[in-house]
């Protein structure tokens, strides 16, 4: 493929340029935390969890399926193979991920402006991951295309709570398996600027994401710099499989950062208590983790988690239920003691439709992860249905729910002005403060005003049209769609874009499996 660092010289530096006058004030790229991490885990605790973990990898082991290459890199570390089993030296893991792997690291969006860090006392939000059905009120529940995919990378642009694009916001089943990574990559690159994740459902279609990025970054700026931020999910219990094993390798070979995240419905593929469980995410994590360090010392890599319950009676997973807090919050811990990013999401629910179950089960979620110190909160908008579902009304809930996030996270205001104390000496006992002077001057950024939720008069509410919040989320989506403006794409890259992918596509026949 040619080079492409030679056409970006000069294109990139030009529309920061165009850009900065109008954007500057508007972007919000990370949350920066200034409150207190919430723990549920004292220093004991927390380390009994670690020697346990650490026992697991020795003991038991992490199994590394079907890839000799991840095995020799293992054994040459002076891990014990054993078939495809590896145990580790006592530290091992711990001691490859903290020489070398990075506490925080910024994630490049085409737009310089967007660019976002990762890590420390930030939080980035990214939309829903990897749903084959979308819902709407209009069309009811149906499978995904990629003009739903487009829908939703366009409507994440436009969510100013959403500082990141995401990656497989739904799965566009129109489009063949094999070739079906090229258009979802092309709709980030094309209808949005924020940064974005790759594919990572087969080592080539990792590598594609790859090529294609440098294309928009050049060769050089990619391998120098993280523009992708991709999945790379454990098959637990205890097991990476070929096909994650192989799309990590990737992504870390070309500098590239990997979310390793255990994947867990507790019951079913952890122990059914929080400890048990925090001490086999910890294992799996340690060791995916300390892989990518091994493929490239220095890589971006985040400590993932996704961890929720299943039904002890019908064995369906469950969601917003306290448990998976309690795990959320412990794993967060144990990632800040690692000294790596933490990613863990974000709107769960398991009901089928955008109602009372979906509000409270995700807001349950959404505020444990918020107040735990998620670093990458992966699902924050649009999941329905334990994640089959991407919901058009429910991502417009969500995102209203991620704004007020951004209010919790920055704490009290403790200024002159925060403090107040003009307006209590100019009121005193007995009045009202809606006309003091310091409420006159605050009121219009005084308390987050909600975009969903409707606070007038039941009279009003009834002349408006008695709509719930799912309808006025059908009406604000629509709303959004038909005023989208798709961000200034450089037409040579853009030409270039489209050849690599017609090039690629005609290399191999499509295959819907």
């Amino acid at each position: 493929m040619e080079k492409s660092g030679r056409r970006r010289t000069g294109g990139r530096s030009g529309r920061v340029a165009a850009r900065k006058a109008s954007a500057a004030d508007q972007l919000v790229t990370f949350i920066e935390r200034k409150i207190p991490y919430y723990g549920v885990l004292d220093e004991e605790a927390l380390t009994v969890i670690e020697t346990n973990a650490d026992i697991v990898l020795e003991e038991i082991g992490i199994d590394f399926k079907d890839d000799a290459s991840a095995l020799a890199l293992w054994r040459q570390a002076g891990a014990n193979i054993q078939g495809e089993r590896v145990r580790f030296p006592k530290g091992l893991c711990r001691s490859l991920i903290q020489a070398t792997a990075p506490s925080e690291y910024t994630q490049h969006a085409r737009n310089p402006l967007r660019s976002t860090i990762i890590g420390g006392d930030r939080m980035v939000l990214a939309p829903a991951y990897g749903s084959p059905f979308v819902r709407d009120l209009d069309q009811g529940r149906r499978y995904a295309t990629i003009e739903d995919f487009r829908n939703f990378v366009k409507l994440t642009y436009m969510s100013q709570g959403l500082h990141h694009s995401g990656g497989t916001v739904c799965e566009p089943v129109d489009l063949p398996v094999n070739k079906r990574h090229f258009d979802m990559i092309y709709s980030h690159i094309k209808y949005s600027d924020k940064p974005f994740m790759g594919s990572v459902t087969h080592p080539e279609r990792a590598q594609d994401t790859v090529d294609m990025v440098k294309i928009v970054f050049g060769d050089e700026f990619v391998d120098q710099n993280a523009v992708l931020t991709s999945l790379i999910n454990v098959n637990s219990p205890m097991t990476f499989d070929s096909t994650m094993l192989g799309a990590a390798r990737v992504y870390a070979e070309n500098n590239q950062a990997t979310i390793i995240s255990p994947f867990i419905l507790a019951g079913a593929m952890s122990p059914v208590t929080v400890a048990g469980t925090l001490t086999q995410i910890l294992a799996e994590a340690l060791a995916g983790l300390a892989y990518t360090q091994l493929v490239r010392p220095g890589a971006p890599v985040i400590f993932g988690s996704f961890a929720s319950a299943i039904s002890m009676q019908s064995g369906a997973p469950t969601f917003g239920t306290p448990e998976p807090s309690l795990v959320l919050m412990g794993a967060a811990a144990l990632a800040r003691r690692l000294g790596v990013p933490f990613r863990s999401g974000g709107g769960l629910c398991a009901s089928k439709v955008a109602d009372a179950q979906a509000a409270y089960e995700a807001a349950n979620t959404l505020q444990s992860a918020a107040l735990a110190g998620v670093n990458f909160m992966l699902h924050t908008a649009g999941w329905l249905e334990g994640g089959l579902v991407m919901s058009y009304e429910k991502f417009m809930m969500d995102v209203d729910q991620a704004n007020m996030l951004a209010v919790l996270l920055k704490g009290v205001d403790l200024s002159e002005n925060g403090q107040a104390m003009d307006a209590l000496r100019e009121i005193g006992p007995g009045a009202h403060f809606l006309g003091a002077t310091h409420t006159q001057a605050n009121f219009e950024q005084a308390f987050y005003r909600s975009t969903m939720a409707d606070n007038n008069s039941f009279e009003q509410w009834q002349a408006d049209g008695a709509l719930s919040a799912e309808a006025r989320a059908n009406e604000q989506w629509k709303a959004r769609l038909a005023n989208f403006e798709a961000p200034p794409l450089d037409a040579a890259i853009d030409e270039a874009l489209n050849d690599y992918m017609d090039r690629r596509k005609a290399e191999f026949a499509d295959q819907d499996y």
